[in-house]
């Protein structure tokens, strides 16, 4: 069996003892490092109001690997569209794409990506997120498409750019409409694992050929961590474990070091809770990760899957793409 193309995300993640300028110094070598290594693409997330996540300015910082890096694509997994104006999301993703052309994807989702007072803080309107998300990504399609005879308004830049538009989703309802607009369609398999089979099946069953793509385009976000055996790799991934545990707590902090054990952490229903959703997290040696993936790559027919590793020790991180991009 064929291993997918392997593509990095990073939500430049702010570890303990760490600042913003450490985080972003930390957030460019790894996408220096992912090009040497060959990896597809590097893409990054909006979040707002979380201690822990420095991606927040998502197009900013895209900017700014771009400036260090030559050639992996860049883009967003993602921007949360509800969150802006399609208009100011097609200029700066054709902004982006004039700085570095053929290199930048724009992924979205429609989730607000914070909590419900920081919803308010960006001007937006929860109760109305379902029913607009359709609209909204028509217009940001209309304002980066060809200009039209009497249009008033025009994304300068941004109209007329060759942007790949992605669509993710943890849910079936991006996963329609993926289908019917013929974009590529991204699961977050790294934090909401439930509704994979059913949505991908809702993907492939309702995609609809367009300019972009001809056939359904399936990737997968899986978290990913590689060491030289299991049990480095299982010690390592308590750092993950810990960052759901603060999560379903109602707590945020910067993300903590690995522990020998979670057991003095956490109680047995957060133990189960947790476990099931990470259940597709796949942790362990380079023998064991491609396993792994083989497995989900035969369940899923993923054509790609973008590996999140929630590692504190940035060289502990840096080995562990390493390792992975080595097993293809």
């Amino acid at each position: 069996m064929f291993l997918p193309k392997f593509s990095v995300l990073d939500l430049a993640p702010v570890s303990e003892g760490a600042d913003f300028h450490t985080t972003f110094k930390n957030t460019v070598s790894l996408a220096q490092h992912a090009e040497k290594l060959g990896y597809e693409r590097f893409w990054m997330a909006e979040h707002h109001n979380m201690p822990d996540i420095a991606s927040a300015a998502t197009s900013v910082l895209l900017s700014h690997v771009g400036a260090h890096t030559q050639s992996i694509r860049l883009g967003s997994g993602g921007i949360m569209l509800p969150n802006h104006a399609p208009l100011v999301i097609a200029e700066q993703f054709g902004t982006l794409e004039a700085l570095y052309p053929n290199r930048i994807d724009l992924g979205l989702g429609r989730a607000p990506g914070t909590d419900h007072s920081t919803m308010h803080a960006l001007r937006r309107e929860p109760e109305r997120m379902e029913p607009d998300f359709d609209e909204l990504l028509e217009e940001l399609q209309f304002f980066m498409g060809p200009i039209s005879t009497h249009q008033p308004v025009k994304a300068y830049p941004g109209n007329n750019s060759q942007i790949p538009i992605w669509l993710l989703g943890s849910s079936t309802y991006s996963a329609r409409l993926a289908g019917i607009k013929g974009l590529p369609f991204a699961f977050a398999a790294h934090f909401a694992p439930d509704s994979m089979s059913r949505a991908l099946e809702i993907y492939r069953d309702n995609f609809t050929p367009s300019d972009q793509f001809d056939k359904p385009y399936v990737m997968i976000g899986v978290n990913i961590i590689v060491a030289e055996t299991n049990d480095e790799a299982k010690y390592l991934g308590t750092t993950e474990k810990q960052k759901f545990l603060s999560m379903i707590r109602g707590s945020r902090s910067k993300l903590a070091p690995p522990v020998q054990s979670m057991d003095p952490i956490w109680l047995p229903h957060e133990k189960h809770h947790i476990e099931t959703q990470l259940r597709e997290s796949i942790h362990g040696s380079p023998e064991t990760v491609k396993e792994r993936i083989m497995s989900l790559v035969a369940r899923t027919q993923a054509d790609e899957i973008m590996i999140n590793a929630m590692i504190f020790d940035h060289q502990s991180k840096l080995r562990s793409y390493e390792l992975l991009a080595n097993i293809r």
